[in-house]
């Protein structure tokens, strides 16, 4: 029997291609969504010499930072989930000895066609994951080694995987489908859509924003290392820019975004290159890398006066502008605009451009606001608000895992 003094808690794990996030939450009461955050923190920079790890209480307070141990390049994704799970386990021990873990919940980037929401991992489940592998090749095998390495190491955990192209599950045929035979769409090929997690998240906290104006009509912007847009109308997805993979739309930090698929046959056919070669190319030397020839990093690149590096601002900027073009066409107009992301959340600069570019929107920037990083950055009266709004993956996927697993609470034995 649990002792009385125990905190029932939930561990959640977000696993990306160069870092690890991580969080823990409380159950709070019987209410099966109810959670509160106690500590988060993140394995960082795993794809340097010189990885990092950060802890933070609840308060933001940081209580921990450690300098790792090199870990070698192009290490096998397992071995490496493997050495930071063990290590967080350990690490949460000492620091939150009285937690009495419920179960796990994960970010994992495609759902595929069949899972529409949040699932209890099972090896079914992690067969059908694996087979996605090829349509996020960045991103499926770090959350499956996460998931795996928990397994191994806390088989009886329940565990909840929680899908990115879940979310867009609700646009139109007419923004799933590809101008493509039945059979291609009957076989999977569709427009998925990703970093449903966070736009999940902006969704939730549109009414304390923007109160009535939650039901009109709002793009979301997800810039970061991977950047997308949303179109939302009443808290669903109507329309976003990524498709069947995450590296259609926009540009990216070293993906290319929107290509015509001409591009990969011409250099199959007339250049040579293999299929994965093609697929090495597209994924991780394009997007802004590609573009300033040394850099994918939008902080560095705003502080690098080559014309390579302003040409790869200059394009990112553009095609954000027009991709939220496009999503106001979806919605057949616009009311409010959010920033979120890395890139969203951080750079006034490239929120600044980006509102300039869209003035004819009806797009009024307040300057100083938007400098002051204040949650809204138009000015009174601007026929479309706009916001920047923190996201909060690990707290969706929380709550998401809270529902699920809350029939069974209990203590693993």
């Amino acid at each position: 029997m649990a002792s009385p003094d125990t905190v029932p808690a939930l561990l959640i794990l977000n696993a990306g291609s160069s870092s690890l996030k991580f969080a823990v939450h409380e159950c709070l009461t019987s209410d099966a969504s109810a959670t509160r955050m106690i500590c988060r923190g993140q394995f960082a920079r795993l794809d340097t010499a010189q990885p990092q790890l950060s802890l933070n209480n609840r308060q933001g307070r940081k209580i921990l930072q450690q300098e790792l141990e090199s870990r070698p390049r192009g290490e096998e994704a397992p071995e490496l989930f493997e050495h930071l799970v063990d290590r967080l386990l350990r690490i949460l021990g000492r620091q939150a000895p009285d937690l009495r873990w419920l179960g796990a919940g994960h970010r994992v980037v495609h759902g595929g066609s069949e899972q529409s929401g949040p699932a209890q991992i099972d090896d079914a489940l992690i067969d059908r994951l694996q087979a996605l592998t090829p349509l996020a090749p960045l991103h499926q095998p770090p959350g499956l080694a996460a998931i795996r390495a928990l397994r191994r190491r806390w088989p009886e955990l329940p565990q909840v995987a929680c899908f990115d192209t879940a979310f867009h599950r609700s646009m139109p045929q007419v923004e799933q489908r590809y101008a493509l035979p039945r059979e291609c769409y009957d076989a999977g090929v569709r427009r998925y859509g990703f970093h449903g997690l966070s736009y999940e998240y902006i969704a939730a906290q549109l009414p304390l924003h923007l109160g009535e104006s939650v039901r009109k009509r709002v793009v979301v912007a997800h810039l970061g290392h991977g950047a997308s847009l949303c179109a939302m109308q009443e808290g669903r997805s109507m329309a976003t820019t990524m498709g069947f993979t995450p590296l259609d739309g926009l540009p990216m930090a070293t993906r290319s975004g929107a290509l015509d698929p001409g591009i990969a046959t011409w250099l199959i056919q007339q250049q040579g290159m293999s299929a994965a070669e093609v697929d090495e190319l597209f994924n991780h030397r394009s997007g802004l890398l590609g573009l300033s020839g040394n850099s994918g990093d939008m902080l560095e690149l705003l502080h690098d006066d080559r014309p390579e590096a302003r040409l790869a601002v200059d394009y990112f900027v553009h095609h954000a502008h027009r991709a939220l073009a496009s999503m106001a066409a979806a919605l057949g107009g616009l009311d409010a605009l959010v920033f979120t992301g890395g890139i969203g959340e951080h750079s006034a600069v490239i929120r600044a451009r980006i509102c300039e570019a869209a003035a004819w929107l009806g797009i009024r920037l307040d300057a100083r606001a938007n400098e002051d990083r204040q949650p809204c950055i138009s000015r009174p009266g601007s026929p479309v608000s706009v916001y920047s709004i923190a996201t909060d993956e690990e707290q969706v996927i929380a709550v998401h895992a809270a529902r699920l697993l809350h029939p069974s609470r209990r203590t693993p034995s």
